[in-house]
């Protein structure tokens, strides 16, 4: 999972970073490991990891592994690292093809813990998941007959949040209602559980693609399954007149909508801006215009423009304005799709 492994599982045969080398750990009935450096390595394992290493463990653990399932990184949250690798060494998921995949099975009928969206209260609620139909419905009441809600999976995201949401299996599902956008966040006690979902709405969302786009490659539609999100945090705005204080918001930067919050686990954005490309009158830079009225604490400002108007913000830090005007020049920068240039949807501003 990473470029520069320090500790290898003389057991497996395979060469780990620190992050992994605790979740190989706790499988020690498969993976036996070792420190690189400060381990006391024997002989036949010394020519066991030459005669194996990760390239063809690698052949043989992921000789089947779905295009749609996400292969986390090291810089991925633990549930999603843990869960990998026990689908791999401890549950051999992908060692031979042909096999049926619980992802696969076109629907997802279960239980998962939901934050209500006006008192933050946890609750168990059943969401069911149909490749038939596209979508992700939840029930508030187990026999339920009519859904609380029912989300689109062609506008769906999902992704890990345990930081934000508290819970280290805790996923943020997004999805636009009525063209903004909602935030559902659930968790479930077991990490299998919660993966398992995560993976099969990946599967359900492929599917929808392969229908809706017969021609196209694996390879162009993978990234359009859930994303995780460019980059979120804090930045103080002010409204369009540029004349009200600088408020303190939560931003999350999803491709090419910059959403803000007045609180990260908000159900509706308080707002969105539309990224568009630098060649139709989209552009970031530091700064913010001269003779603008800056009471907060907060001194590193971002000037966005847009073809309609100008969006100020204020950042705490000089890193973290650099960080976050080098993915506004990302995304501005990057060519737009013919779905970008059709879906109004997405070209909603913010709102003071």
């Amino acid at each position: 999972l990473s470029a520069d492994p320090g500790w290898g599982s003389c057991s497996l045969g395979v060469f780990i970073c620190l992050a992994c080398s605790g979740i190989h750990r706790n499988i020690p009935n498969i993976s036996k490991v070792k420190s690189l450096s400060l381990s006391h390595w024997e002989d036949h394992e010394v020519q066991f990891m030459a005669e194996n290493g990760n390239e063809m463990m690698k052949s043989k653990y992921e000789a089947a592994v779905p295009v749609y399932y996400y292969k986390p990184t090291h810089k991925d949250c633990q549930v999603l690292r843990e869960q990998w690798i026990r689908a791999k060494y401890e549950r051999k998921e992908f060692s031979e093809p042909g096999k049926n995949f619980t992802y696969e099975e076109g629907t997802r009928d279960g239980l998962l813990m939901k934050r209500g969206r006006d008192n933050g209260q946890f609750l168990s609620r059943r969401f069911v998941l149909s490749e038939r139909e596209g979508t992700l419905k939840y029930f508030t009441k187990y026999d339920a007959k009519e859904p609380k809600a029912v989300l689109k999976v062609d506008t769906m995201n999902a992704t890990f949040q345990p930081e934000k949401i508290g819970n280290p299996n805790g996923l943020q599902i997004t999805y636009l209602k009525d063209y903004s956008t909602r935030n559902i966040f659930v968790y479930h006690d077991n990490g299998k559980e919660v993966v398992d979902w995560y993976n099969s709405i990946r599967a359900v969302q492929l599917h929808y693609l392969k229908v809706a786009f017969p021609g196209a490659t694996d390879a162009e539609l993978i990234p359009k399954l859930t994303r995780n999100f460019l980059k979120e945090g804090y930045m103080e705005k002010t409204g369009p007149r540029q004349t009200e204080g600088f408020k303190k918001r939560w931003f999350t930067l999803d491709h090419r909508r910059l959403m803000y919050f007045k609180d990260p686990l908000d159900a509706f954005a308080k707002g969105e801006v539309f990224l568009g490309n630098k060649d139709h009158g989209y552009n970031a830079f530091a700064g913010l215009p001269a003779g603008t009225h800056c009471n907060g604490a907060w001194q590193h400002g971002i000037t966005i423009q847009t073809p309609d108007r100008c969006f100020l913000f204020t950042c705490e830090t000089e890193n973290d304005q650099q960080d976050w005007l080098k993915h506004f020049s990302d995304v501005m920068s990057a060519p737009m799709s013919p779905q970008e240039y059709t879906n109004t949807a997405f070209l909603l501003h913010l709102r003071p």
